[in-house]
């Protein structure tokens, strides 16, 4: 078997990865509008519990093979718990933020500290570029996150708490993808963020006695595409390409945030945030340099 070969199933999950980042900047829109008719937790928990359900009446089978085998549940049950966590902290951060460019960027960090992340959890090797890139980020966020008057918004802190836990779910999720089919790995995951979200939910939201028929569509378009085709392909892109090769792909989604929002909602960022923004840019492709030149 020659290279060409070797590498065309790579090549085929980068080109999937790819079209996530898409769908999930698309995602930043379905649910900023969304939010205009639903509290933010409930609609995370509606969005993916019905995500989980759809994936999993598709794979029905291997789901139930999946729950019957008590260690595979639980891997799966362990990333949807990393996974809810961060999915409420970055919908509660795009709830309270007034421009969702500087927040993509935030929250992309979570693919610079994926690979510091592996080093912690799994004791993996942490090359000199990541720190390097780690450096640089963080004087990205600075640019991004402060206010006039030298002031962060709470947004920004929900993001950058949102970065944290995709690391951990990303490291996961390149782990365990592998031994676990896709379709029942996602379709678990996905549910258990929906029951985490409803249950926190009914506790501290107060739910809407009547929603319009915009909301749904916008609610729909989330579910469909930004949750059951973006996080199925993820899991399966993910899966099948080196985590160098899938983290760096994951850089274009704030890059793709940024340009739907300045297109469809009209939003400007600061020159200190564009900055800010290039930094990260810069330190997402330091982090990964070695990829690059090879």
């Amino acid at each position: 078997m020659n290279r060409t070969e070797i590498a065309h199933p790579s090549l085929k999950a980068d080109a999937l990865l790819v079209l996530v980042t898409l769908l999930a900047a698309l995602g930043w829109l379905f649910s900023y509008h969304s939010l205009k008719g639903l509290p933010p937790l409930l609609f995370i928990g509606i969005r993916f519990l019905c995500g989980g359900l759809i994936l999993g009446a598709f794979g029905l089978g291997e789901v139930k093979a999946v729950r019957a085998n008590p260690a595979d549940l639980r891997l799966c049950i362990k990333t949807g718990l990393v996974l809810s966590l961060a999915m409420m902290c970055w919908i509660t951060g795009l709830r309270l933020t007034t421009a969702m460019g500087p927040g993509a960027f935030i929250s992309s960090l979570g693919v610079i500290i994926a690979p510091i992340m592996a080093g912690v959890l799994f004791h993996a090797r942490i090359a000199r570029s990541t720190w390097v890139a780690a450096l640089v980020a963080t004087v990205g966020m600075a640019c991004l996150a402060l206010q006039p008057g030298m002031t962060v918004h709470a947004a920004e802190l929900f993001f950058l708490a949102s970065a944290l836990a995709f690391s951990i779910q990303f490291n996961l999720n390149s782990r365990f993808a592998g031994k676990i089919p896709v379709l029942p790995l996602t379709a678990i995951q996905l549910s258990v963020v929906g029951v985490v979200s409803l249950a926190t939910s009914s506790i501290l939201e107060e739910w809407p006695s009547h929603v319009s028929v915009e909301t749904v569509l916008w609610v729909g378009t989330s579910i469909l595409i930004a949750t059951c085709l973006r996080f199925y392909l993820q899991v399966s892109g993910q899966g099948r390409t080196p985590l160098s090769h899938a983290a760096f792909i994951m850089t274009l989604e704030p890059v793709w945030t940024a340009l739907l929002a300045l297109i469809w909602l009209g939003e400007r960022m600061r020159p200190l945030q564009v900055l800010g923004g290039a930094l990260i840019i810069c330190a997402l492709v330091i982090s990964r340099w070695r990829s690059i030149s090879r």
